[in-house]
């Protein structure tokens, strides 16, 4: 499967990502392993007062916290992150709208 995953880090700043997956149960939680260690890795903090962290709130707070300019310029670790995201959520079209901390299908 092919899976666009799109960043928009504001009006100016969007990264747009091909990510080509095979989408099974087993590559689907080794995703969600490495999103739940990159976040931890990354220090990132809950979005929500409640503390709660959702799979999509970690896929935020990564992008979020690698940033455009390391996601532009580190190809290997923007195709990384697309390829996990794809992965974990296995659906064709993602888009990782930062300034609306939403990530939409």
């Amino acid at each position: 499967m092919q899976s666009t995953v799109v960043i928009v880090f504001n009006k100016h700043q969007t990264l747009n990502l091909v990510a080509d997956v095979e989408p099974d149960n087993a590559a689907a939680q080794a995703a969600r392993d490495w999103l739940d260690e990159t976040w931890a890795r990354l220090g990132c903090e809950p979005f929500r007062l409640s503390g709660k962290v959702l799979l999509l709130d970690k896929i935020l707070g990564i992008a979020d916290s690698l940033g455009y300019t390391e996601l532009s310029q580190n190809q290997d670790l923007a195709e990384q992150f697309a390829q996990q995201t794809a992965l974990s959520l296995n659906k064709p079209h993602i888009n990782v709208d930062l300034p609306g901390r939403v990530v939409g299908f």
